[in-house]
């Protein structure tokens, strides 16, 4: 028996590194994700939760664990084109939860759960399990069945996650092609105010959610479902400024929804009135000066970056809903994006990127680039990213 308590007001609750229990996934975890599948009615057994691998209560205290979350829902007229917006609503529920912290997507998630909950009885991801179930159905009734596995063993974690990322590529695809020029509203996401209140994203056609879980195919269809959620249409308005790709609307929006704080985006920017961020990006672009150019990094990426910062620092820097002008997060999909920092001259001012990331934007980085970015493999600091920027006559 449990008593812990549920509900929106746990939403930004922090579990330091201290005072875990235990924690699934995370930077020290290389397997873990979570991915919602929507099944015919008769392909999904309503309530079934499955623990496969051990349980919260068998590991011992400070454990790192992998962790799968497979959900599956059924309804007759849910579409799987919800699926993206279905995963994003993990991370909100389970930090309903009294006592546990979610941050993450996809397969980038981390969950901890604080001593004090473990004791109170929650010892079981049973228990996670039946909340997220009761959430889901009784917020979003176009649910009408749902089944949920929670995946510890670390091999199968490892087996599933080929397919889940195939599925979050094929997602990703869809946009391709779409431009900003082409659609007459963009979205708005608030999902993440809980852990950063002043902070609003914005979903156009050629960029992603900072999470990477939601491009604007998903905006619209998260607003069909539930038009009072957290994602919400922005009608363009005007581009007051061409060259910044600002618009009075979202301008609008963002102020109202900031509580002022910010009252302008340049969305393709990061020096000029930059997006801001939560913590939930998959990267993080920052400026270098000394080389007038810009890094970026992953929230894979392990060590300290060109400039000696790790992610950890660079993301305080680009989190809290500040906006920060030489810093902003990214979701990874953005790196192919046409409009990719365009304001500030996208790629051509790209000094540093890690070489996996750097593989992921290869056809969108200028033929003529892309052996001048500089990788982890090229340099290792400042003096010798100087040195490679002008061996390539770039300074």
């Amino acid at each position: 028996m449990y008593v812990i308590d549920v509900g929106p007001q746990y939403e930004g609750e922090r579990v330091r590194k201290g005072d875990f229990q235990v924690e699934f996934g995370g930077p020290d975890v290389n397997r873990k994700a979570e991915l919602v599948t929507v099944k015919a009615m008769d392909e999904v057994e309503h309530d079934r939760i499955t623990i496969t691998g051990k349980d919260i209560k068998d590991f011992p205290e400070g454990s790192s664990i992998p962790l799968f979350i497979r959900i599956d829902m059924a309804g007759e007229l849910l579409e799987r084109d919800l699926e993206a917006v279905l995963e994003r609503r993990i991370h909100q529920y389970i930090n309903y939860i009294e006592g546990i912290f979610h941050m993450g997507q996809r397969s980038e998630i981390w969950i901890r759960m604080h001593k004090n909950s473990f004791k109170k009885g929650l010892d079981s991801l049973e228990h996670i399990g039946r909340i997220l179930i009761d959430l889901f159905t009784a917020e979003l009734p176009v649910i009408e069945k749902m089944s949920v596995e929670f995946i510890t063993d670390p091999a199968k974690v490892e087996a599933l996650l080929p397919a889940a990322l195939t599925v979050y590529k094929e997602r990703d695809e869809k946009v391709k092609g779409l431009r900003d020029e082409d659609v007459e509203e963009f979205y708005g996401c608030v999902l993440c105010q809980s852990f950063a209140p002043t902070h609003v994203c914005i979903i156009t056609a050629e960029r992603v959610s900072l999470c990477g879980a939601i491009n604007w195919f998903d905006g619209r269809a998260a607003v069909k479902v539930d038009p009072e959620g957290a994602q919400f249409a922005i009608p363009k308005g005007n581009l007051i400024d061409a060259e910044g790709f600002s618009y009075d609307t979202v301008n609008q929006v963002v102020a109202e929804r900031s509580m002022g704080e910010t009252t302008r985006f340049n969305l393709h920017s990061a020096l000029s009135y930059p997006h801001t961020s939560c913590g939930c990006f998959e990267g993080i672009v920052f400026y270098i000066p000394e080389v007038d150019g810009f890094g970026i990094v992953n929230r894979d990426f392990v060590g300290a970056t060109v400039i000696g910062d790790p992610f950890s620092t660079l993301a305080g820097m680009a989190s809290g809903g500040k906006q920060n002008e030489g810093y902003v997060g990214i979701g990874v999909q953005y790196l192919m994006s046409p409009k990719f920092l365009i304001t500030d001259g996208g790629y051509n001012r790209v000094a540093w990127m890690p070489a996996n990331l750097k593989e992921i934007a290869k056809e969108n980085i200028p033929a003529e680039m892309f052996d001048k970015i500089a990788t982890e493999k090229d340099v290792q600091n400042l003096d010798e990213l100087v040195a490679f920027m002008q061996n390539a006559g770039r300074l």
